[in-house]
């Protein structure tokens, strides 16, 4: 695919039904990019059991912005935006291309609010150290949205609804964070599992919520509890999972995997709609 004719030709005959799935990814420790464990082993997992993807869009907690922003350049860099982990992880490379023409695309697709075409950003540890499983072989365009941190939930909520029509155009799109993410309370005697009692307690509920198509509680989930607040002491992890619902349409079912709490504060919970 090297032209947005191409693009649109190759999807022109696919119909409703041929929807791409949609994945929210909890991504936990950058680690997790260069390991392979019981959580980079089903990313690899889903992506030999879905179609092969045209495009992947994600959402990544990690590019929290004023106003919305899509990576719009040729070759998007590799980001390394964390600090005090093995050399390893900061030689990674993720070499996949992007697609400007796809970027401007999304772009006229939603209305209601203005996308800015971004040409210094790249591929943030968000992105690849879960795509970097998934497609290893980085021949498959990745672009990422970013997050307004100035909207709440409501908004990303619909703006995932605007970007529908990606879906039936080969595009994965892919929100990447954690639903119970307070590294502040993180324990490391329970770094390899284990949670406490609120974090547990409040990801029940999101389970629950996401299960059960009860959208507008996990939207509004500061009058879900003290629990929920203590997972969502800041709310950059927990939007990227408002683009996996606003995605889902009424007869689509949900299946959750990696549904494990580690460090005490943190739950892996995964979402795959579709």
């Amino acid at each position: 695919m090297t032209t947005l004719n191409q693009f649109k030709n190759f999807t022109a005959d696919l119909n409703a039904t041929a929807l791409m799935p949609v994945l929210f990814m909890g991504h936990g420790s950058p680690m997790n990019g260069i390991e392979i464990n019981e959580f980079s082993s089903k990313w690899i997992d889903i992506a030999q059991n879905i179609p092969i993807p045209q495009a992947v869009l994600v959402v990544s907690a990690h590019w929290f912005t004023k106003g919305t922003r899509i990576t719009a350049m040729d070759m998007p860099p590799t980001i390394h935006d964390f600090g005090g982990f093995p050399q390893a992880l900061f030689d990674v490379q993720y070499p996949a291309p992007g697609n400007p023409k796809l970027a401007q695309e999304t772009l006229e697709l939603v209305k209601f609010t203005s996308i800015i075409l971004d040409h210094d950003w790249g591929l943030d540890h968000g992105a690849w150290s879960v795509i970097k499983h998934m497609y290893p072989n980085a021949n498959i365009p990745v672009l990422q949205l970013s997050i307004d941190y100035t909207k709440n939930a409501q908004y990303h909520y619909d703006l995932a609804k605007e970007l529908s029509a990606l879906r039936k155009k080969g595009v994965l799109i892919l929100g990447s964070g954690n639903m119970v993410h307070n590294l502040r309370m993180m324990s490391w005697e329970m770094i390899n599992g284990g949670g406490y009692d609120w974090a547990i307690e409040a990801n029940e509920k999101f389970k629950n919520a996401i299960l059960s198509k009860n959208h507008q509680s996990l939207i509004n989930y500061q009058t879900m509890g003290s629990d929920v607040m203590l997972g969502i002491p800041t709310p950059e992890h927990y939007l990227p999972l408002m683009y996996t619902l606003g995605l889902q349409n009424e007869k689509e079912g949900v299946t959750l995997f990696n549904d494990k709490a580690v460090g005490g504060s943190l739950t892996m919970t995964s979402v795959q709609v579709g």
